[in-house]
């Protein structure tokens, strides 16, 4: 059921836009245009990693610096969601999306005609800056588009999909064009997409901004901004710092002071950047929670099991790509099922919880995987496990996470969930690197480094990265058995002149 607030928007787009507008083929052709961007920005957070070695070679850089071509996309990226969604509500969803997408577009031309390393970070950062704008502009146009409940599920079935199967499709096409054509091609596609997203947008979406658009907090977004970037950064530092390292600990701890600083002020802010009535309603916290949780703990599948497939198994980059297919389909299926049939029943919470349980058994049973084993038996099912329960996850996170908020926090509510599932990656990503290496020298004293054991130190630093997936899951099914509501899902309008409305 649509708010009131939505009501009136619909109605007097309507009215504006005359009656072929609102057609349903109409709409789905926004979500098409809609997805295509999202799959762009999603994708680009993996299609480079295989092309890393390639672009290392060409470009001459060590080691140490690689890492930074892909934690320069998730800083700049997972620092600014908050902001980019606030823009696409003070300026326009419309206007913001297609900023969005030509810088995109033209950073990506930047990074794929790069002839330095330091071309290639900025051209990375970049990416991430206008990734911030374009994310919850996408999210919010989908949120506005799709008021009518049947087919708000069936829209955010096909985008979660879409969501969560990203990496998975980065990492195809990014062995495709790393080895049927270049490295740089993995950067020249976003213009392919872009252009055709471009003009889909410009012909279908339509423009303007809220009439009660909301002043900027700017205090809150430094404090956010600064504080998210301290903590997606310290935990990069930790894959080639110690802990103990200040250039861990202290960007850590820096972090964690200035979101602490972010929340206080939301609470005293005329105009908070993020209005506490869009987090404390419990659906919508468990919502942003579980896309946290979920973040972190895939990244254990699309990272580390693409290392062994490669490593352990000698996959070349397009099979290691199409071994992650069938995760895929499941993961759609799954998706659209869920948002269209299972959650308006049950609601959510026996539906995410039990695809965080599945997540966590399909890890422990990587954890199994050894240099023996082969596609199909060991390989296949537990990735199918992991489709189904990412499929449980993310589409029915995403929607109930936006359910409800008036269209003038959309942004900024779209703009959390991606927030949530970018900085949980990151975080995800750093941390289980770390304690996967850890795994992998601690197996190795004493003993002599052999090829064969050299291999089992790499499976067994798997092995620990997939126990720490698994624990991952496990905290996410108890957190969202605890907060989501019994029961379907309610929509609860927001009135900006009242009380936030939380329903405990």
């Amino acid at each position: 059921m649509a708010t009131s607030s939505e009501d009136a928007i619909s109605t007097g787009a309507k009215h504006k836009r005359g009656p072929d507008a609102d057609h349903p083929s109409h709409r789905w052709w926004v979500l098409g245009v809609i997805g295509l961007a999202q799959l762009m920005v999603v994708l680009d957070a993996t299609i480079v990693n295989i092309a890393l070695p390639s672009a290392q070679a060409d470009l001459g850089f060590s080691d140490g610096n690689r890492q930074w071509i892909v934690t320069a996309y998730a800083l700049a990226f997972g620092s600014l969601l908050l902001l980019g969604g606030r823009i696409a509500d003070l300026i326009g969803r419309k206007r913001v999306f297609l900023i969005g997408l030509v810088g995109f577009a033209l950073a990506s031309a930047l990074g794929g005609a790069a002839t330095n390393f330091g071309m290639l970070v900025s051209a990375r950062a970049l990416q991430g800056v206008f990734g911030a704008l374009l994310a919850p502009a996408a999210l919010s146009l989908l949120t506005t588009t799709f008021t009518d409940p049947k087919e708000r599920a069936k829209a955010f079935g096909i985008y979660g999909a879409i969501a969560g199967a990203g990496g998975a499709v980065g990492l195809l096409l990014g062995g495709i064009l790393t080895e049927y054509l270049d490295w740089r091609w993995c950067l020249y596609v976003n213009l392919i997409i872009a252009v055709i997203a471009f003009v889909g947008a410009v012909r279908l979406l339509q423009p303007g901004a809220p009439a009660d658009r909301p002043t900027l907090d700017v205090p809150g977004t430094i404090l956010v901004s600064l504080g998210l970037f301290g903590i997606v950064y310290g935990f990069a530092n930790a894959e080639t710092h110690s802990w103990g390292s200040f250039q861990t600990w202290g960007f850590l701890v820096v972090g964690a002071i200035l979101i602490a600083a972010f929340a206080w002020w939301q609470t005293r802010a005329e105009h908070p950047l993020l209005p506490l009535r869009v987090v404390l309603d419990r659906d919508r916290g468990a919502s942003f929670l579980a896309m946290f949780i979920s973040g972190a703990g895939m990244f254990g599948v699309f990272l580390f099991l693409t290392y062994y497939l490669q490593q352990s198994l000698s996959y070349t980059p397009v099979k290691t790509g199409l071994a992650f297919l069938p995760m895929v389909a499941v993961m759609v299926v799954v998706s659209v099922i869920t948002t269209n049939n299972l959650v308006p029943r049950f609601g959510a919470k026996p539906i995410v919880p039990t695809g965080m349980g599945l997540g966590a058994i399909a890890m422990v049973w990587l954890t199994r995987l050894d240099l023996s084993s082969s596609y199909v038996p060991h390989v296949l099912f537990p990735l199918l496990v992991m489709g189904a329960g990412m499929g449980l996850i993310f589409a029915p996170g995403m929607s109930l996470a936006t359910s409800g908020v008036a269209p003038h926090d959309a942004g900024v509510a779209s703009a959390m969930v991606n927030t949530s599932q970018q900085v949980g990656g990151s975080i995800g990503t750093a941390l289980l690197n770390t304690l996967a290496t850890s795994a992998a020298t601690s197996y190795l004293v004493g003993k002599q480094p052999t090829p064969g054991v050299q291999a089992q130190a790499q499976l067994e630093s798997y092995s620990t990265a997939y126990w720490w997936s698994a624990g991952f899951f496990a905290i996410g099914l108890l957190v969202t058995v605890v907060l989501y509501r019994r029961g379907a899902p309610q929509i609860h309008p927001v009135d900006e002149d009242a009380a936030p409305a939380v329903h405990m």
